[in-house]
């Protein structure tokens, strides 16, 4: 499938305003240093940034309700930020972007998960993490379980948005993904490889390709073992449906009727890959409670990620860069 016909298109795009979508995961705020190098640390050998600027941008869960935002839909962000300032800075950042924090617990026995990227020259130079990872528990574990329940009814699809920050954990998933099946939502899963077998069942998930030949025990270096990797998790979890990532080699969804289609990348340049799979899940997501099939679905979220990936940092598209983009498409 390399694109969808006008009349088609139109008809999905305009069902993208009445979409609701929630988001459990792991929300974190990304920092960035932005600046240049021109000389080698007497100290170490390693390079002097002269910083000029400092960004700060949603990251993890919050990118990807960012992106459902962006993409003309509602989000329904259920998370965790801690009591200090950078879960202040977070929650400030999201109702700034439009995003309602009502359902964003604040636990004041961990800390905001904040990445900080030092950028020289467009290229990231390295990365510093700030992270509890312990699985959430107690009150903070019935506080996020309570606003799933409070809202799950309002919303076509649930994204399971999983960076192993301690928010997805298997009493959580047992608990959010029995309901979701009972209440019939589509669900979407952006996985963590330590994680796969808690995803049995679900609608979708959306590995890249090393998480996948990880999490199935056979790196995928070939056409054979991309089929191998993926027929045998589809069946294994019991999925509806696998959408592989595959940075320059695109995408490819594997469907439980036996289905496999290739999308080649739509990236025309690359800068920074980073959030991109919030884009993807995200876009999968809208697009399909839009009215999509799987396979319309995917083909709209390749062409988000491409969007993406050619910014700089985390990044949301918006509907207007994607809709221009596939109609392009469609009218060639």
């Amino acid at each position: 499938m390399d694109k969808i016909p006008p009349v088609r298109l139109e008809e999905i795009l305009s069902g993208f305003t009445s979409s609701r979508v929630m988001v459990l995961g792991d929300l974190m705020l990304d920092h960035f240093l932005w600046g240049r190098v021109t000389r080698i640390s007497p100290e170490a050998p390693v390079p002097v940034v002269e910083v000029s600027d400092e960004t700060t941008r949603l990251g993890g869960a919050a990118n990807v309700a960012h992106n459902i935002h962006t993409l003309g839909a509602t989000p329904v962000l259920v998370g965790l930020v801690g009591d200090d300032r950078h879960g202040e800075a977070l929650r400030k950042a999201m109702q700034k972007e439009g995003i309602d924090t009502g359902c964003v617990v604040t636990d004041p026995r961990r800390g905001t998960t904040v990445k900080t990227r030092v950028v020289a020259h467009s290229q990231q130079v390295v990365r510093a993490d700030r992270e509890d990872i312990r699985d959430v528990g107690g009150k903070t574990f019935q506080q996020i379980l309570d606003g799933v329940n409070q809202e799950i009814d309002e919303v076509q699809a649930l994204i399971i948005s999983d960076y192993g920050k301690g928010v997805i954990t298997a009493e959580v998933l047992r608990q959010v993904l029995g309901l979701a099946k009972e209440k019939g939502k589509f669900v979407a899963v952006d996985p963590k490889e330590s994680h796969f077998e808690l995803y049995r069942g679900v609608s979708i998930i959306t590995p890249n390709q090393k998480e996948a030949g990880f999490a199935y025990g056979r790196p995928i270096t070939d056409q054979a073992s991309l089929e191998e990797v993926g027929l045998g998790m589809l069946r294994r979890l019991e999925l509806e449906a696998l959408l592989i990532t595959r940075g320059e080699e695109g995408m490819s969804l594997f469907e439980g009727d036996g289905a496999l289609t290739h999308f080649p990348s739509m990236a025309r340049e690359v800068f920074d890959v980073t959030g991109a799979g919030d884009t993807v899940v995200a876009s999968l997501a809208v697009a399909r409670t839009a009215g999509s099939s799987l396979k319309e679905a995917a083909l709209i979220s390749n062409h988000a990620a491409g969007i993406a990936v050619a910014g700089v940092g985390t990044t949301a598209v918006s509907f207007e860069e994607l809709a221009k983009d596939l109609r392009r498409l469609a009218e060639d």
